[in-house]
Order: structure tokens, then C-alpha cells, then sequence
């Protein structure tokens, strides 16, 4: 039997303030303020406004997710995705998606990262959680009543207690916890990311475009592209290091002309992709969510609106259930069942693409080709995927 409430700190102490914390955290709030006690911890003690120049590509389904916790409405600089091109590089076979078919006035979004988690933050200040900044979580301590959170804030180590701590840091922050295992898939492939310019105007249209090193992703980003271009880690260096000209051109050459010339490009910089997976993704008091449970190659743009997928069922979880029982075996079983469908298809989905397509494997290029012609010409195919793209794989 549980502990009386009052021998808690915390009804739900949520590690991380980045996106899917904040996102999960709102929701609680909005469910049940007057009945549940949330914490966020975040480690970062800078409360001036975020310059992260990251892009985020948000899926439809993620707009629908953050109208609910009140924060779309804030977000003036969404670019939106209204149409998604497909294909092959050195082959034929390509596929058109359209939110016109789709019934959607979008199929996704474009937002510098900054912007979404200054809202976020805003939002968090007022949403009546109890909103901790520079603290540094260094254990989680799950038991059988409660989940004791070590962290240390202004250089004091303090503790709090709680019926459920939500780890939601990105992957970046914990690395042993007690009962779990992170497995990871190195994919020897890096993205190089920026901003480039183009000499046609995009008009909403976003490219996916399939290499034997990888995809390159152009995403419209304000009146630019936000682009993602993917290569083996020594080729990722050796972009980074060409003048801008030559970047262009090289982009010009790999990519090719539908946008006519590159004209120019923004800062670049690169990271390592591969798979990584915190299995189980639940424990005694404990759960992980986003990042921390699953981190994505960014083809198709899975990961990030899985992590928030992640956050608004496990608030609809949380408040579905007593208070009581927050927490409890039962509530963290009825959470995993929920999500198995839609992240074991994500991960199988993006690691089948990143598998299948990245490679010169005689005879697959034909079958590749084939398939994207397929997708184009099938409407059921390409509803059965842009609704498995947008809301994940429960469609």
C-alpha cells in the first residue's frame, strides 16, 4: 500500500525541461492542477531566452499535441510542409505526398528548436508545476513506494521524493540507471545540418532524397531550407571544412536541379547518427520518455514527434488513473502496452529505411524504385503512410 500523499515531494517529478518534459509537465497541469504535484527539473540555469540554432520538423499530429497544452498558438514562425517529394539518387522511382490528398492543411511544420522551448519555458512558469532551474540530476533512485531524485542546485545537493520521476533529458543527461540497459546501433553515418538558399522559391515543398551514404533532407525553413545531409563521418568532415562556394556547389552536384542553384549557406555543423534504446523503458516508480527511451536517425523525421507522443500519453495515462496509484506497476504496464505499436514500428520503421536505402546492393535500387512508384501511384499505400508519418504507427 502506498505511502500517505503528504510523505511526498512530488506526485511527478519530470527530469529535463527541453520539449517533451515541458510538453508532458503542461499536460499534467492542464489535466489536474488542483490534484497532482509536479516538478520539472531542468539543468540549465540560464533563464534568458534559448539561441539554439537546431530545427525541429513537427508533424501534423504534434501541432495537434501542442494546441492542446496551448502553446501552437505562440509559435509565429512555423514554416509549414504542405508537400513531400521522394526518391532515389543515380535511379528511377520517386513519390509525391500532398496534404492537399491528405485532407490536412499541412502534413508538418519547420520551427527553429529556440523558439518552441522559449515558449515552452514561458508556459512553464505559469503553468502552476514547480519549475527548478540549474539543477543537475546526478541519481535516480527507483523503489517500491517512491523514486528518490538526487540533484544539485546553486551547489547544494538536495533530494526529492516522488510516487513517479519522469526521465526526459534528451539522453544526454543520466547514463547508468539502476535495472536499465541502453543498446545502440552505430550507423557510421554523420548529418551535416544548416541553412542554404535557393534560387526557385519552395512553396511549402520539402524533399527526402535517398543516397548510397544516406538521405538528404530539404526542409522550407522561413524562405530558405533547413537542410539535413547525411554522409559517412570522414565525407561529413570534409563538408564542413569546404568553402562556401564549394559546399554549394558540391550540394548542387549531389542533390541536383530541382531548386535550380544553391546561392548560399549558413553556419554548418555536423553530429553522428545511429540508433540507441533504453530497454526496459520503464521501472519500479520510473519511466523514460523521448530521447531517453528511443533516439532516431532523423529520416523521415520520426524521433522527435515520437518523444512527443511519448509525453501526451503518459499525461493521459497519469490522469486517467488515482493519484494513488501514480506510479504503480499496473499504471506503468497500462502506459508500455500503450506506446508498444507506435515505437517499436518507428524505431523498425526509420532503421528499415536507413538500412534499405543507404546502400549500392545490386538489383535493390531496381526494387527501391519500384516501390516509390508504387507508394505514388497506390492511394491506399500513400494514406496507409502519410498517416503513419504524421501520427505515428497506430496512424
Amino acid at each position: 500500500m502506498d505511502e500517505p500523499k503528504n510523505t511526498y515531494d512530488a506526485d511527478v517529478i519530470i527530469v529535463g525541461g527541453g520539449p517533451v518534459g515541458a510538453v508532458l509537465a503542461l499536460a499534467l497541469s492542464q489535466g489536474a492542477p488542483e490534484l497532482l504535484r509536479v516538478t520539472v527539473l531542468e539543468a540549465q540555469a540560464d533563464s534568458a531566452p534559448r539561441t539554439d540554432t537546431r530545427t525541429l520538423a513537427l508533424s501534423y499530429g504534434s501541432r495537434l499535441i501542442l494546441e492542446r497544452v496551448g502553446i501552437w498558438q505562440q509559435l509565429q514562425a512555423a514554416t509549414p510542409i504542405t508537400r513531400i517529394h521522394i526518391s532515389q539518387r543515380g535511379s528511377f522511382g520517386r513519390a509525391m505526398l500532398s496534404a492537399e490528398e491528405a485532407g490536412m492543411p499541412a502534413l508538418g511544420y519547420v520551427i527553429s528548436y529556440a523558439e518552441l522551448q522559449n515558449a515552452l519555458q514561458a508556459a512553464l512558469r505559469q503553468c502552476g508545476a514547480r519549475y527548478l532551474t540549474g539543477a543537475q540530476v546526478s541519481a535516480l533512485t527507483p523503489g517500491v513506494a517512491a523514486t528518490q531524485v538526487q540533484f544539485t542546485q546553486a551547489g547544494e545537493d538536495k533530494t526529492l521524493s516522488a510516487r513517479l520521476a519522469v526521465l526526459a533529458d534528451g539522453g544526454r543527461g543520466l547514463k547508468q540507471i539502476p535495472g536499465i540497459v541502453r543498446e545502440s546501433r552505430d550507423y557510421q553515418q554523420s548529418a551535416v545540418v544548416c541553412h542554404v538558399s535557393t534560387a526557385l522559391p519552395h512553396q511549402y515543398l520539402a524533399y527526402e532524397r535517398f543516397t548510397e551514404d544516406g538521405p538528404a533532407a530539404l526542409l522550407p525553413s522561413g524562405k530558405d531550407y533547413a537542410l539535413v545531409w547525411t554522409a559517412t563521418p570522414q565525407r561529413a568532415q570534409a563538408l564542413l571544412a569546404l568553402s562556401d562556394a564549394e559546399f554549394l556547389a558540391q550540394l548542387h552536384a549531389h542533390f541536383g536541379d530541382r531548386q535550380g542553384d544553391f546561392l548560399s549557406v549558413g553556419k554548418r555543423s555536423s553530429f553522428a547518427l545511429g540508433l540507441q534504446q533504453s530497454k526496459p523503458t520503464t521501472g519500479p516508480r520510473l519511466a523514460l520518455i523521448g530521447n531517453a527511451a528511443q533516439m532516431l536517425h532523423p529520416v523521415a523525421g520520426q524521433g522527435f514527434n515520437m518523444g512527443l507522443r511519448d509525453a501526451w500519453e503518459l499525461a493521459q495515462t497519469i490522469l486517467a488513473c488515482e493519484p494513488s496509484t501514480i506510479g504503480s506497476a499496473e499504471m506503468l504496464r497500462g502506459y508500455v502496452a500503450g506506446r508498444r505499436l507506435d515505437t517499436q514500428g518507428g524505431v523498425f520503421f526509420t532503421d528499415l529505411l536507413v538500412r534499405g536505402f543507404s546502400n549500392a546492393i545490386p538489383g535493390l535500387r531496381q526494387l527501391r524504385g519500384l516501390a516509390l512508384n508504387a507508394l505514388d501511384t497506390l492511394p491506399l499505400a500513400k494514406s496507409f503512410v502519410v498517416r503513419r508519418m504524421i501520427f505515428g504507427a497506430k496512424g
